[in-house]
């Protein structure tokens, strides 16, 4: 269990304001506020090789409702609220894609809007699935295969921080439970 469904023991991040533990979750964002810019509550190790599982749920009402979980990344200190590495996507136009964020800033693969459509449980929970085994990424929402990638650019880091993100610009709330990972060597 990468999160003990009690305190924040592992992770770090703004755990007075914008993160808390509700029902055994992790809760980020505000329902009633619009959260300023992204926030990020993160591992306070490092991991290279894994299989990452959890459950997750997106609701917000009003401006960006994004999130996602930050992987093989690092804080930035300026802006100190960002991360860079790559993000198992989750918000409207981007479920379960593969987006570099703070480096390339772009989307490396989107999976066939058809395809979420049918798969996604909208403002439910929903399996996630996030494997890095070596430069070759795949995410996987509620059990089916969304992306297949292989990293060849070698100076990109396969190991970092794993983190949650809260989007910045919306009335959002993101919850994520049951979060389990493997690591494979």
């Amino acid at each position: 269990s990468l999160f003990n469904g009690k305190n924040f023991s592992g992770w770090e991040g703004d755990t007075v304001k914008m993160w808390k533990v509700k029902d055994g979750a992790i809760v980020g964002g505000s329902l009633t506020e619009t959260v300023k810019n992204n926030d990020f509550l993160c591992t306070t190790r490092d991991y290279a090789n894994f299989i990452l599982k959890m459950r997750f749920r997106l609701t917000g009402n009003g401006g960006f409702i994004n999130s996602g979980v930050q992987f093989h990344s690092r804080r930035l200190t300026s802006p100190s609220y960002e991360m860079v590495g790559y993000q198992a996507d989750l918000g409207d136009g981007y479920w379960a894609s593969l987006y570099d964020e703070s480096r390339r800033n772009k989307t490396l693969v989107s999976p066939d809007s058809a395809l979420i459509s049918k798969i996604l449980k909208k403002g439910e929970w929903n399996d996630y699935e996030v494997r890095s085994e070596s430069g070759r990424i795949r995410i996987f929402l509620n059990g089916t295969q969304t992306v297949d990638y292989k990293e060849l650019d070698k100076t990109v880091p396969q190991s970092g921080l794993i983190a949650f993100q809260i989007h910045g610009g919306g009335k959002a709330q993101i919850e994520y439970k049951n979060i389990k990972i493997q690591e494979l060597k």
